[in-house]
């Protein structure tokens, strides 16, 4: 493997040498660019298409009475595709070895590639570049590639926002797009002057890589930029995905999902695989570096906005740290079901959480993370094999995240592998080997729903 990769990286610096040489002696004008790669994009739409249709069902199908925060349905049912004669159960009864040396994991389960793995960048779904067009005024479509999963499979947008300090008031957003245009009618009476100053830089465009004003961009007009909140939609998630900065050759960088940023305040390790310990980090390096690609040089070139550590960086930490994880009626001040409000089911799925499912070894606590970050060494069940310009070799250790709010999260897992809470539960139950029932898959995702 060390060689084929040597070998792919000397390939690629051959033709980015020649490239540049040709680039020198006649120079590719924007509208070139623009031109070669729209003519590009149906290709690689085509083959993430029919990736998604081999591993996925994306049927629009909502679990009976069971929404999101704002009211979005949640998809139900197990989504990822079970290799041809091969029953769940099946495969949780055998060994990593064995399903590794039988080629049956599920493709599903494999890391999913970016729309587009070898242009990578930041992409966003079509509803996202729809509303910011006409709540903010700005348009942060790219001309060479789109966003590759269905509406009806992502969070709800625009997500309600609960402050720490303020839950009375409930969803402070209104049901509206928090903008530069509404942020200070919408929080000007629930937030200090220092708060306040936080969250317009947490909605102010800046530019990036994708989305600047240089000539190599991939949006077809002049960008300001993208904001902290383009992504982090109300301070919460509308699922963009990228490609982690900090990871290298490129066939490694993991596709990466827009976390949510609500119970920040609980959290004590940002990025997936970064582990930077404060928000003000995870912030400034955002700014610093993952807008880029850790490339100080582009960033230099598109326009890199350096942040003040001392106040603009504290004010808009100080702000993310007052967003809450919505509602549980169901939970108690502990983060146990109260009995007299959850069904039998659901006990029985904490039951299991708590015991044969082992969810609580990880993700303990009120709010159902240990803060730390672990491996789960998935490379145990399969030969690293290319998926779309992805190298699936192995994930190593991810943060747990927070399960508070998790229905209103979906897909799952740090690259978005995961299409509903159901196939989390079927992924888990094969790697930490549990060997669940069928009723209680079931049990143990309506315990979820009311977290």
């Amino acid at each position: 493997m060390k060689k084929r990769l040597l070998a792919g990286a000397l390939s690629s610096a051959v033709v980015l040498f020649c490239g540049a040489a040709t680039f020198a002696a006649n120079p590719m004008t924007f509208a070139d660019l623009v031109k070669q790669l729209q003519a590009e994009k149906p290709k690689f739409a085509k083959r993430q298409q029919d990736l998604l249709s081999a591993r996925y069902d994306l049927a629009n199908r909502p679990a009976a009475g069971v929404t999101m925060s704002g009211g979005k349905p949640v998809q139900a049912g197990v989504r990822v595709k079970l290799p041809a004669g091969t029953t769940w159960d099946q495969l949780a009864a055998m060994s990593p070895d064995e399903v590794r040396d039988k080629a049956l994991w599920p493709e599903g389960f494999y890391p999913l590639p970016h729309p587009h793995h070898e242009a990578g960048g930041m992409i966003f779904p079509k509803h996202v570049i729809d509303r910011t067009k006409k709540d903010a005024g700005r348009d942060i479509s790219r001309f060479d590639l789109d966003f590759d999963l269905p509406e009806h499979m992502l969070a709800e947008f625009p997500a309600p926002i609960y402050l720490t300090t303020r839950p009375d008031l409930g969803d402070v957003s209104r049901g509206q797009l928090v903008t530069t245009q509404n942020y200070y009618d919408l929080f000007k009476d629930a937030l200090n002057p220092k708060q306040l100053d936080g969250l317009r830089l947490l909605v102010t465009p800046f530019p990036q890589q994708q989305f600047n004003n240089t000539d190599d961009r991939r949006s077809l007009e002049p960008s300001l930029g993208v904001s902290c909140f383009d992504c982090h939609a109300n301070g919460h998630t509308n699922n963009a995905t990228h490609t982690v900065g900090d990871i290298r050759p490129n066939e490694f960088r993991h596709r990466i999902d827009t976390p949510s940023l609500r119970g920040v305040n609980i959290q004590r390790l940002f990025g997936s695989q970064r582990a930077l310990k404060t928000v003000e980090d995870f912030t400034e390096f955002e700014q610093r570096a993952a807008y880029f690609d850790g490339d100080p040089t582009t960033a230099a070139k598109k326009g890199v906005n350096t942040l003040n550590r001392a106040d603009q960086v504290h004010a808009m930490a100080e702000f993310q740290e007052l967003l809450d994880f919505p509602p549980a009626p169901k939970l108690n001040v502990l983060g146990k079901l109260d009995p007299a409000k959850a069904t039998a089911a659901e006990l029985r799925g904490e039951v299991l959480f708590n015991g044969k499912g082992q969810c609580s070894v990880c993700h303990s606590g009120p709010y159902f993370t240990d803060n730390l970050m672990h491996n789960l060494k998935t490379e145990r069940f399969f030969k690293p094999k290319m998926i779309n310009g992805r190298y699936a070799a192995m994930d190593g250790p991810i943060k747990t995240f927070p399960l508070r709010g998790i229905k209103d999260s979906p897909p799952y897992l740090h690259d978005n592998r995961l299409m509903t809470l159901d196939d989390a539960v079927e992924f888990f139950n094969i790697v930490l080997q549990t060997k669940l029932t069928a009723d209680e898959k079931k049990d143990l995702v309506a315990f979820l729903y009311t977290l």
